[in-house]
């Protein structure tokens, strides 16, 4: 790590109260990786080492990567979990692209992850695991912490397996169970090479285990041991500290997932609606975490089914729809290839739905823990017929609240299935979210149909519009006069009876296509971010935004004439986005996928797009959509 100008030596307080004799550095920011076998508990670690340094009032971008095998034989490369964090004391956007610190449970993990880490980074490395069975299988022929091999970095071994037997000694308890709490010694020492508050693993370990006191004990001893080894050994010299951040906007925050902001974006907008919240949906991953976790919330009049398949959950929430609630169904892109006749069968129907989907590398079961853009075209167009809808996208994980709510807004105000996109980054890592006023909130009017008296000559007509949003009646279920049939077959105009009729057929078509196209009205106009005209415009929609503004103000500050557009909304798109790209020489379009953004906007704007795509299963980094751009860029 490369201490900042501003380094300084300071005492600090160990876990057991005294204060430290070792230096501290002051670094601006760090990327820190965990990585090991999927039982070793590195989620856990990685989460609780982000609250930490949010607490301490860090902002924090992270990002767990999931093995795709739930359970992997131990010491394989398939079994390996890792979990990577950014924290810094300025406004970040991204979990950053390779670590300054690397810890590792075993050979495996290294393996896997070494390519993460920064030329002369910290790797921190249980040397106990490195035995030759586990070298083997991580598909090592010597032991790199002994030939050579780790030159280029700052190599620190540790007997972390005999260390957590040690802290364990008196204590009645297999060697399965010491071994399963070693993740806590090497988290009690990078909370002290970090100086993090060891309170507050202190204070959850209590809560968890309050109730086994062998295990409290355990995890206590293990953890404090950790503290301890860092402070009062010679392997570790220095300690390092970073600031609190100081650009973020005033306000309280709370670190948040994408699946866990989308679920409470639901939450909120269906109490501003007035309405009761439906969920259904099947699990898949990376999608489930939304089910479980609106699942916790029926004080909120939440409903969530479990359904016994894909289709079954969008049925029930269509029909939850009809039945005047506000109908949402989650999934990732397998789900929705199942999901299409009944997503179509909203279409004709014209009722609100809210349809999410949390992509993840394809095709079939492809990479299923990770992420990927690869379903815009499929949500856009994979349907039979002319099937309009709505889709927006979703750039972090704090945006997924207001894109959650978003979706559901238009979808009520429209009556239009809306889809709204995210993916396996964006709904598994965490970054800070400023918890907004409740009473800033828009009030949405769901704005039914409740009594026949409403109707002139007291007639209904089921498909009758808004002469504004084209949108028809939500009728209120039951009441009486209002009694009327809907299905899959197409509509007469108005009455909403069964027709054939050629003409009547395509002026239906148009008119759905129109509706989704009137949401454009409620688009704001295009956020350029950087020069209005110039060299280069590069556009994203999705988790790409972060690793590209981040590379966009980084050549800015370097004088280069470069901007950037980031959609929110891709179907519609904003009314002057046509404009704003004829004033770029290049236009450069980063996707986690093989062009489908870039074949869209070919398709409606008359000029040449430029695109970068790498489809890997991992976020875009700054350096390699940094060097895309300079390419395009004049010398």
């Amino acid at each position: 790590m490369q201490s900042s100008p501003a380094a300084s030596a300071s005492a600090s307080s160990s876990a057991s109260g005294g204060a430290s004799s070792k230096p501290t550095e002051v670094l601006e920011s760090v990327v820190i990786r965990f990585a090991g076998d999927s039982g070793d508990g590195i989620q856990l670690t990685g989460g609780q080492f982000t609250a930490a340094s949010a607490a301490a009032g860090n902002d924090t971008a992270t990002f767990p990567d999931y093995p795709a095998e739930i359970r992997a034989p131990a010491g394989t490369l398939a079994g390996v979990s890792g979990f990577q964090l950014h924290f810094s004391s300025r406004d970040i956007l991204t979990p950053g692209d390779r670590a300054d610190v690397l810890v590792v449970m075993n050979p495996a993990a290294l393996a896997s992850n070494k390519k993460w880490l920064k030329g002369n980074g910290v790797l921190i490395a249980n040397s106990d695991a490195f035995t030759v069975k586990n070298l083997a299988m991580a598909g090592y022929a010597s032991n790199p912490l002994e030939d050579g091999s780790l030159a280029d970095y700052q190599v620190f071994e540790l007997d972390l397996s005999r260390l957590t037997g040690d802290a364990l000694l008196g204590l009645e308890m297999t060697a399965k169970e010491v071994e399963r709490c070693k993740n806590y010694f090497a988290l009690g020492l990078v909370f002290w090479l970090f100086e993090r508050d060891a309170s507050m693993v202190e204070d959850e370990i209590k809560q968890k285990f309050g109730a086994k006191p062998m295990l409290l004990d355990a995890n206590l001893r293990v953890f404090r041991a950790g503290w301890d080894y860092g402070e009062n050994t010679e392997l570790f010299q220095v300690r390092y500290r970073v600031p609190a951040a100081e650009d973020i906007a005033p306000g309280t925050y709370r670190s948040i997932s994408g699946n866990e902001a989308v679920a409470l974006g639901l939450i909120a907008a269906a109490h501003q609606a007035g309405l009761s919240l439906f969920l259904g949906s099947y699990p898949i991953t990376p999608a489930t975490d939304i089910l479980h976790e609106l699942a916790k919330h029926k004080e909120f009049g939440v409903k969530t089914f479990q359904a016994e398949d894909e289709i079954a959950a969008i049925c029930a929430a269509i029909g939850a729809s009809f039945a005047n609630q506000l109908a949402v169904t989650t999934t990732s892109g397998p789900g929705i290839a199942l999901k299409s006749e009944a997503m179509g069968l909203a279409v004709m129907t014209e009722l609100p739905l809210v349809i999410i989907d949390v992509q993840r590398g394809g095709p079939s079961t492809g990479l299923p823990t990770k992420t990927e853009q690869s379903d815009l075209m499929q949500v856009l167009y994979g349907r039979n017929g002319e099937s309009p809808l709505a889709v927006l996208a979703i750039r972090s994980p704090a945006d997924a609240f207001d894109c959650a709510f978003e979706a559901c807004r238009v979808a009520i105000k429209y009556r239009v299935p809306v889809v709204l996109l995210s993916d396996g980054a964006i709904a598994n890592g965490a970054e800070p979210w400023k918890i907004p006023d409740a009473s800033t909130l828009p009030t949405i009017d769901p704005n039914f149909l409740n009594s026949a008296e409403q109707l002139p000559g007291g007639k209904l007509l089921p498909y009758d519009r808004d002469p504004q949003t084209l949108a028809r009646p939500w009728v209120y279920l039951g009441t009486k006069g209002l009694e009327h049939r809907i299905g899959g077959l197409e509509k007469w105009d108005k009455t909403g009876h069964i027709s054939y009729d050629p003409q009547n057929h395509h002026h239906m078509t148009k008119v759905r296509q129109a509706k989704v196209e009137a949401i454009a009205q409620d688009i704001p106009a295009v956020e350029v971010v950087g020069p209005s005209s110039g060299d280069l415009l590069v556009v994203t929609w999705g988790s790409p935004w972060g690793s590209v503004r981040t590379a966009v103000k980084e050549l800015q500050g370097a004088g280069k004439s470069v901007a950037h557009v980031h959609l929110r909304w891709i179907n519609p798109m904003p009314r002057d986005l046509g404009e704003v790209l004829q004033r770029f020489g290049r236009v450069l379009v980063p996707e986690i996928n093989n062009g489908q953004l870039v074949q869209v906007l070919s398709a409606r704007y008359p000029r040449r797009f430029d695109r970068y795509n790498r489809i890997a299963g991992q976020p875009l980094t700054v350096a390699e959509v940094k060097q895309a751009m300079v390419e395009l860029l004049p010398d």
